[in-house]
């Protein structure tokens, strides 16, 4: 590993892009510790040192909500907006059409996207300008005057855009996926404060918690990488003199192929309702937000579902079966002893869906870990199972982006 480190440091353009990935990131970490104008950040504290919903925000904001610095609304609205951008590719045309243009059309629907993730950031900051007004963060001899709040409402939402622009800069110029590694650059940056709390307790939770997460991160690296391998033969071809064809290669199919995608999307879903509770006065919504509150069984019920559905949904959103089974036939590939056309997609869709659910169960057990661990033997877990699955899911992304710059180069990468 350390070799392979220095390997990636000698080379120019790969240290040049590593440097970049790091400053970029260091900006992005700065902008969370600059306030936005006219808002008490210790009343905001205080909301924050309470618990609950909106941790999960602040989590993936890397502590900047609780900050309310000018990157309080995170990479959240531009995630949101992505999704949101992918479904609806399944149900209008005109999208579905723009996404098999390739290169081209992707522009156009990142574009899309960015648009849409600008609007959920200014639908998120009125929200959240109203929600900090309701905990005192505006005192009586600074109230919350339209100036203020357009001011307020203009610098979260223009923060959400710059959020958005660093991490295009990353993907274009960098190493890695630059959404990705600001997700991962603000999970991590709240492990120092876990881990301070954990080092007050006794020493022998710090062996019990050292053993579950090196299980834990092993289990997800097993089950990330994991994949069924469908055998595929090429049938020989004639063209004038030459043969084409008549290898055999095989078609991989992952077991999470969602990845944590249905994790975020089920966990936006199912605190919903206690966002909703917590920004407006409607009794339903308090009332609903007390039966499936965070912690509660009926909100482990809902979000294991939820991730479930959603791991089986995303999944036959990246992966058609009838699509690979024409290309197979088109390019005069088969399975072996499986008919092309029809039966072969029929029989994909058939392995796909029973491969897909020990990886959507593996997601909701993860996920429902932190709370096992805390009411089942009274040992917290600072780092949940929804930040577990991306770090090590952008760690291993990242690595392997490294590792296909350094075997260009005849070095020897990290994965052996």
């Amino acid at each position: 590993m350390l070799q392979s480190l220095l390997n990636a440091w000698r080379l120019p353009d790969l240290r040049k892009k590593l440097l970049f990935t790091a400053f970029i990131i260091a900006v992005y970490r700065l902008g969370c510790y600059v306030p936005v104008p006219g808002v008490s950040v210790s009343a905001i504290t205080q909301m924050f040192n309470q618990g609950g919903v909106f941790d999960f925000f602040n989590l993936f904001a890397g502590g900047a909500l609780s900050r309310v610095a000018i990157f309080a609304m995170g990479i959240m609205p531009y995630i949101t907006a992505s999704i949101i951008m992918q479904l609806l590719g399944m149900v209008i045309p005109q999208l579905e059409s723009l996404l098999k243009e390739g290169e081209a059309g992707q522009k156009k629907v990142n574009q899309y996207t960015r648009y849409m993730g600008v609007g959920l950031g200014f639908i998120e900051s009125i929200g959240f300008v109203f929600l900090f007004k309701s905990y005192g963060a505006f005192p009586p001899d600074k109230p919350l005057t339209g100036l203020r709040f357009f001011l307020i409402v203009l610098t979260l939402t223009v923060g959400a855009a710059l959020i958005m622009w660093l991490g295009e800069l990353i993907t274009q110029r960098g190493i890695g996926n630059g959404i990705s590694l600001m997700i991962f650059a603000s999970i991590v940056s709240r492990l120092p404060s876990g881990l301070q709390k954990l080092f007050t307790m006794n020493p022998g939770i710090w062996v019990v918690m050292a053993v579950i997460a090196v299980v834990v991160i092993g289990a997800i690296i097993y089950i990330q990488e994991g994949q069924r391998r469908i055998p595929v033969q090429y049938a020989k071809r004639v063209v004038g003199r030459k043969v084409y064809g008549g290898q055999s290669t095989y078609l991989p199919l992952r077991i999470n192929m969602a990845g944590v995608i249905p994790v975020i999307f089920a966990s936006s879903i199912v605190l919903f309702p206690v966002t909703l509770a917590q920004m407006t006065p409607w009794g339903w919504a308090k009332s609903l937000s007390k039966a499936i509150g965070p912690g509660s069984w009926w909100y482990l019920a809902v979000e294991v579902l939820l991730i479930i559905g959603f791991t089986y949904f995303y999944t036959a959103v990246q992966f058609n079966p009838i699509d690979q089974a024409d290309n197979l036939k088109k390019y005069g590939g088969f399975i072996p002893g499986i008919r092309p056309g029809r039966p072969t997609a029929a029989y994909l869709d058939r392995v796909l869906t029973r491969i897909t659910l020990p990886g959507a169960l593996f997601l909701a057990a993860v996920v429902l870990l932190p709370t096992a661990l805390i009411r089942g033997i009274n040992v917290p877990f600072y780092f949940g199972g929804t930040s577990l699955l991306i770090v090590v899911g952008v760690a291993l992304d990242t690595m392997k982006q490294m590792e296909a710059q350094l075997l260009m180069r005849h070095y020897e990468g990290f994965l052996k």
